[in-house]
């Protein structure tokens, strides 16, 4: 059944408008956000973290037991797909690079500053950090929103694919540094294996000796980011060139883009073959 929700998720991103229907994050964003100004429950931070995380996934996880044992668990499909699609990150990212892409191409380098700050958080005070920034961006962005969630799904079911996003939501959206900072340990440690398995896909995908030149010293290295080591990986997998302002810029970001999908690719292959056989 994972398989096949897994399908059905990528059908419904590419032909309808339900995920943003889905991904209502209002009423949780309010819950912590009034976690986070009580004076006694903001001293507590693994406090407001068992309320908005842990809580919803011993609900769902009873939901799905429930439902599990009734019509030989097939009621349970619509629910692993709603929560797989509310999992998935926030925003479309193509449209949001649109205004960025469109500077770059005319080479006009003010405007695309001020449009990376503005729709992408990237702040540059060169070529080299704003198209660097800009791709980092896509490929970090993709990543968290997409291949941590299915892997996830895929490995756990529908508890840790909403764990990782209900933590995502926390350590983007949370006021309190405490709340912040446990909120991203725990990402981290969810990011670890699915940037690596993603960052080995990019080899057979891509540059597969320059990727493993950058795997040999990174592969078991705690401390860097899932950002940094993806946008690493990403960048020498495409051979992309140095980032300058200009259509060389945004063929880069269509060249990262295309590794991303027949990294995509891999990996529905690879779960279409665990399913079959394992």
């Amino acid at each position: 059944m994972s398989f096949l929700v897994l399908l059905l998720a990528v059908w419904i991103e590419k032909f309808s408008a339900l995920r943003r229907r889905i991904q209502r994050d209002g009423p949780w964003l309010n819950q912590l956000s009034r976690l986070e100004s009580n004076p006694r429950s903001a001293k507590r931070p693994w406090w407001i973290l068992m309320v908005t995380v842990v809580l919803p996934l011993v609900v769902l996880a009873l939901i799905l037991v429930i439902v599990g044992s009734v019509a030989y668990g097939w009621l349970a499909l619509p629910i692993h797909l709603l929560v797989l699609i509310y999992s998935l990150g926030r925003g479309d990212v193509k449209a949001t690079l649109g205004s960025f892409r469109d500077a770059c191409r005319r080479g006009d380098q003010e405007a695309a500053v001020l449009v990376a700050e503005r729709d992408l958080g990237v702040q540059a005070e060169n070529e080299e950090q704003l198209l660097g920034g800009a791709q980092t961006y896509l490929l970090w962005q993709i990543y968290q929103g997409f291949f941590a969630v299915i892997f996830w799904y895929f490995v756990l079911g529908p508890v840790a694919a909403l764990a990782y996003r209900l933590l995502a939501l926390a350590s983007e959206h949370g006021k309190t540094p405490a709340v912040v900072e446990r909120a991203t340990q725990a990402r981290h440690a969810f990011d670890w294996v699915p940037v690596r398995l993603l960052a080995a896909s990019f080899a057979l995908v891509g540059n597969f000796v320059a990727v493993s030149r950058v795997m040999l010293s990174e592969l078991l290295n705690w401390n860097i980011s899932a950002s940094r080591l993806i946008s690493k990986v990403g960048c020498v997998a495409g051979e992309v060139p140095a980032p300058v302002v200009g259509v060389e810029g945004v063929n880069s970001l269509d060249v990262l883009w295309e590794l991303l999908i027949r990294s995509a690719i891999v990996w529905y292959v690879g779960f279409a073959l665990i399913t079959l056989f394992v």
